[in-house]
């Protein structure tokens, strides 16, 4: 039994609730009626801005307007703008801030422009008709971003490049047939074939790579139904785009940059975050093949994760009593474009909170850990994302980044030595590549002004305080201002930080904070000076911290289709070395994983996981889950409501009376705290 509900936002507007289709029309409305945009005019997205936002909340800013601004790019005439855009009554105008026409991401309408000029072009024709193909529709031609490679020659203009697949019906998977070698050089702009590489003709794999039911072969009988039941409805409410839930209290937004956002996270009446999101994903592959070597995106910066949003399903993507936002995103035409229950929220058992059993008395308590989950899955042509944010009774906070979907292949000819990565299927061979995603994290800690402190355990060296030689004490290093905020994992050393409220303290005297923990971490392998070096520097260290500015919002800096490598990101900012000493701090956490493909990833992905987590470190004085209520059912209600508060009278048979039994399995103890509670483990998560 499973129950979806649609999340309807409320009519009242929120300052920071997403922007609406409404809006994005009458947006580009205004823009179109200005004489310098041509009829060639092409969009790439609609931000809210939410610097204006807060001002509104502050009551700085007049209410009831609302501040968007628009990416134009004018092919026509060679041209981009940044277009602020206020809506409210009598009060809508615009303001233009020229950019370089190069540098804006790439729009699906432009992706699928650019696979159709592929096929209209004589010479893209010619190339492939030397491999056997001359059916230019069984062909998938995939529009990349060239990623710092850029020839000289074409240095003034807006290019991509093509990566080519062969499909053997509509129904194959392309991505299991690639065209190893073919690479067009396309003009954005004109949407003109500029020149098609071709390094040498490789055979096509004639081995199928398909992912329906029955492709390979008799599927296994089905499992039983697993029902995840809550005949009353969640625990959380819901009221426009704020939620609340077991003492947490946040709001849920959506951008075309980032996808899925949480604004105002506070647990227990005090905040902790103002703003979380996965703020860019940056992609290098390590392979110096001719169909290979340029692949590095900022799959965000380049294409936006909010157009790459899916729509989700029920009992699919999700699994439990669901309740769901759409999302809205603006298309290249100017078409507001609403993707359908875009992010999921749910509740999931997650096992035991907290436990114990006093063994000399028979007596013990245990407490069932329950998460809310708020997620979203992109999908990047041939990989696929999910983004699950839980949300823990005892005030953790969880970010899960599960990466699945189709691993990037190339061709390679019968007895080549596959160097830089695996054979998956013949003549097809994954390489090996990179995940990095920079989590963008505003920190609030009970208030605005924190405080950054790098911690990490130190063997006591003094023998006079240590004539035993196992003390070891816990060292704090405050994180003063940006030029010393750029650190590495070190688990030699179990390194984490501290986020430190510059205001309060605890009942012990120490700063009130939340601990960073990033287990998840990689390193770069690209020769210094080189491009996959050189674009993206934020990747070179696990964690950043900058001073809070409106104009520095993104990771890998705010265009990084077609730019010059390096040239803006939180690597340049952080150089202002400004203080993070009782400062509006934000953290640049980057995680990631090095991946070596395994062929039980072919032809689709098992999820990999990665992730971050936040917790309270002396942001109480106890345990902040001691107010959570005993179960009021055990495995099948038949206990009442005292079945996980194990009572002495329960086990009158059984004297241990005298017997320290610490640590000892008595047959007669009760062990109805294991996890059997109704429902079972949500499997959807």
């Amino acid at each position: 039994m499973t129950d979806t509900h649609q999340l309807t936002p409320t009519s009242k507007t929120h300052p920071l609730d997403p922007i609406t289709a409404g809006e994005m029309s009458s947006a580009i409305a205004l823009l179109r009626k200005d004489d310098r945009l041509s009829p060639l005019v092409r969009f790439w997205g609609a931000t809210l801005d939410e610097n204006h936002a807060r001002a509104v909340l502050a009551e700085t800013e007049q209410p009831g307007i609302r501040k968007l601004q628009i990416v134009a790019i004018d092919s026509g005439n060679r041209a981009a703008w940044e277009v602020d855009v206020w809506l409210g009554g009598a009060h809508e105008r615009l303001e233009w801030k020229e950019i370089d026409f190069r540098r804006p991401g790439i729009t699906s309408e432009e992706a699928r422009a650019a696979a159709h000029a592929c096929r209209e072009s004589p010479e893209f024709q010619a190339v492939m008709a030397k491999r056997g193909v001359t059916d230019m529709s069984s062909l998938v031609i995939d529009a990349e971003s060239m990623g710092g490679f850029v020839p000289e020659k074409y240095a003034d203009r807006r290019v991509t490049w093509g990566t080519v697949w062969y499909r053997t019906s509509i129904e194959d998977n392309a991505y299991a047939r690639p065209v190893q070698g073919v690479v067009p050089i396309i003009d954005m702009t004109t949407m003109e074939i500029l020149e098609v590489e071709d390094h040498g003709v490789v055979p096509i794999s004639d081995e199928a790579g398909g992912i329906e039911p029955g492709d390979w072969g008799d599927d296994r009988p089905g499992l039983k139904a697993l029902d995840i039941v809550q005949p009353e409805g969640p625990s959380f409410d819901v009221d426009g785009h704020a939620v609340t839930w077991q003492g947490w209290s946040f709001r849920v937004g959506f951008t075309h940059r980032e996808g899925l956002v949480l604004y105002d996270l506070a647990f227990k009446g005090r905040s902790v975050l103002k703003r979380a999101a996965c703020n860019e994903m940056y992609v290098p592959y390590l392979d110096s093949n001719a169909t290979q070597y340029r692949k590095n995106f900022f799959d965000w910066g380049e294409y936006g994760a909010g157009p790459l949003t899916n729509s989700l399903e029920q009992g699919c993507d999700c699994l439990g009593v669901i309740r769901y936002l759409d999302g809205i995103v603006l298309g290249g035409d100017g078409s507001p474009r609403t993707i359908p229950q875009a992010i999921c929220m749910h509740e999931e058992d997650d096992s035991v909170l907290w436990k114990h059993m006093d063994l000399r008395r028979d007596v013990g308590q245990v407490r069932r850990s329950r998460r809310l989950v708020i997620s979203n899955f992109q999908t990047v042509a041939n990989y696929d994302y999910g983004f699950y944010w839980s949300l823990y009774q005892d005030g953790r906070i969880e970010l899960e980044v599960k990466l699945t979907g189709m691993l990037s292949a190339s061709g390679f000819e019968d007895g080549d030595e596959v160097r830089y990565g695996r054979v998956v299927s013949k003549n097809v061979q994954t390489p090996t590549h990179q995940h990095y995603f920079g989590i963008r994290l505003d920190a609030a800690v009970d208030g605005e002004k924190n405080r950054l402190v790098e911690e990490h355990a130190e063997g006591e060296t003094d023998e006079s305080l240590d004539p035993y030689g196992n003390a070891v004490r816990n060292v704090r290093v405050p994180l003063l201002s940006e030029s010393v905020a750029a650190q590495r994992v070190d688990p030699s050393i179990a390194r984490r930080w501290r986020i430190e409220s510059a205001d309060a303290v605890n009942r012990y005297g120490e700063p009130t904070a939340y601990r960073l923990s990033l287990p998840n971490t990689v390193r770069s392998y690209s020769r210094p000076g080189s491009v996959m070096a050189r674009r993206a520097p934020f990747i070179h260290q696990h964690l950043w911290a900058t001073q809070a500015d409106p104009s520095e919002n993104f990771i890998g800096g705010q265009y990084p289709n077609n730019a010059e490598p390096g040239e803006d990101g939180v690597h340049v900012w952080q150089e202002q070395n400004r203080s993070l000493d009782g400062e509006e701090i934000v953290l640049w956490a980057v995680i990631g994983t090095h991946h070596f493909p395994r062929p039980e990833q072919w032809p689709v992905m098992p999820v990999d996981h990665v992730g971050l987590s936040l917790e309270p470190d002396g942001f109480f004085d106890r345990n902040p889950a001691m107010d959570i209520a005993a179960p009021a059912h055990g495995a099948h209600g038949a206990h009442g409501a005292d079945r996980c508060a194990h009572d002495a009278s329960s086990h009158a048979g059984h004297d241990h009376a005298g017997h320290d039994n610490v640590g000892h399995d008595h047959a007669g103890q009760d062990h109805s705290s294991h996890d059997h509670a109704a429902g079972g483990h949500d499997g959807g998560h």
